[in-house]
């Protein structure tokens, strides 16, 4: 499946083809189950792991189960019961304390979601925040140590590290499995919203079913939280994000915003993640995710991109570097800039960002410098940006651009 470090170059056959969806699919879900009964995280996902790799060893030839997903459930919630009556029978309190809890009744919660009572679990405040939205990648959206480590910018081997911890310390704090109380919820929802956009942010780079993922959470978490605006912001930006999904890409190629047929979007997303900005407005508690809507909501409302308003956008991306300062908002802050003051003022601030490792803030460079007619400058720039994708569509979209 999506084991670290895994090949396997065999032909395409119809019941691998099947797991390898379910996989992508259920993943989360199948360890949140699992996590729910056994309490046990590391339990949980090598089960999970093994049931998967059974059923690819299994499917092509006996042909997929009628319930592909609850066929993966039993099976991993099979071995785990396996494993942990293997390790009792040696020394194993725990592994006895486990089985004794799979036979517990489940505690009720005010949200009724494994998924998201994992990722509460996932995003205790004993944890770093990176450790959290890493750990809940790992463990919801099946992701591999590397794919982890490009989201965060950092070398696999310290994702690797970081993930290790994380799961220890979980463990070892005996952190519960569990959504807070609504006491609790103000305190614990900032790692809750990195988790979930960090989520929709991988969906954005070619996994659509994370993408869809996300955005069911979100809705799951203005359920519970219909009151607090940075969930309504956080929410908002998905959507507004997701309505351009179909024009952002043709012929295999990316298309940029400026150059994409509205006609395309997704209208119902637009007005939905546009209503959601105005109930942000009328609370008046702005928040990072709440102004990066509102700057998404302003491209929307452009007919054509001659149309946009980038003053506006500016102003926003100005609130934003107060209220939440980070190179990649500065970043996008100078592509504004560049669009008010001219190339020249935008490459002076990208100039002095820190993102070497970060492909869009080459691809940026490389644009602002054909713009200044610095093509030999912008061909190496464009070639930057291509080593640090993986993503096909900006990969042939930069490639067409570096050979212009």
């Amino acid at each position: 499946m999506q084991g670290d470090g895994a090949a396997d170059g065999g032909a395409a056959v119809p019941g691998r083809g099947v797991a390898e969806r379910v996989f992508r699919e259920e993943h989360g879900r199948a360890v949140a189950v699992l996590v729910r009964v056994f309490g046990d995280v590391d339990v949980a996902e090598d089960a999970v792991q093994e049931a998967f790799v059974e059923a690819v060893r299994r499917w092509p030839a006996d042909g997929a189960p009628p319930s592909p997903a609850g066929w993966i459930i039993t099976t991993a919630r099979n071995k785990a019961i396996d494993r942990l009556r293997r390790e009792a029978l040696r020394d194993g309190k725990q592994a006895q304390a486990v089985l004794v809890r799979a036979g517990e009744p489940v505690e009720v919660s005010a949200v009724q979601d494994d998924r998201l009572r994992l990722i509460f679990t996932c995003c205790h405040p004993a944890l770093g925040l990176q450790a959290r939205v890493a750990l809940t990648l790992r463990l919801l959206g099946g992701l591999t140590t590397p794919e982890i480590a490009r989201a965060f910018l950092v070398p696999e081997k310290t994702m690797a590290q970081r993930l290790v911890r994380a799961k220890a310390k979980i463990r070892d704090a005996r952190i519960p499995y569990r959504v807070p109380e609504e006491a609790e919820l103000p305190g614990r929802l900032s790692g809750v919203l990195a988790v979930i956009y960090l989520v929709f942010n991988q969906g954005y780079a070619g996994r659509e079913e994370l993408g869809a993922e996300a955005i069911r959470l979100g809705r799951v978490l203005r359920e519970l939280m219909p009151d607090e605006p940075e969930v309504l912001g956080l929410l908002a930006l998905m959507l507004l994000v997701e309505s351009r999904k179909v024009a952002r890409v043709k012929g295999g190629e990316l298309v940029l915003l400026g150059d994409q047929d509205r006609q395309l979007w997704d209208r119902g997303l637009v007005e939905e993640g546009q209503a959601l900005v105005r109930q942000c407005l009328a609370i008046n508690r702005p928040g990072p995710y709440q102004i990066q809507a509102a700057i998404n909501a302003v491209h929307s409302d452009a007919a054509t991109a001659e149309d946009t308003q980038w003053e506006q956008i500016l102003q926003l991306y100005d609130q934003l570097m107060v209220v939440a300062p980070t190179s990649v908002a500065a970043l996008n802050r100078a592509v504004a800039v560049a669009e008010i003051e001219g190339p020249g003022a935008g490459l002076a601030l990208v100039e002095g960002l820190d993102l070497g490792r970060y492909y869009l803030f080459h691809a940026v460079r490389a644009d602002l410098l054909r713009r200044l007619g610095r093509d030999d400058e912008a061909t190496d720039a464009y070639r930057e940006a291509i080593e640090l994708t993986e993503n096909e569509a900006e990969r042939a979209f930069l490639k067409r651009r570096a050979s212009c």
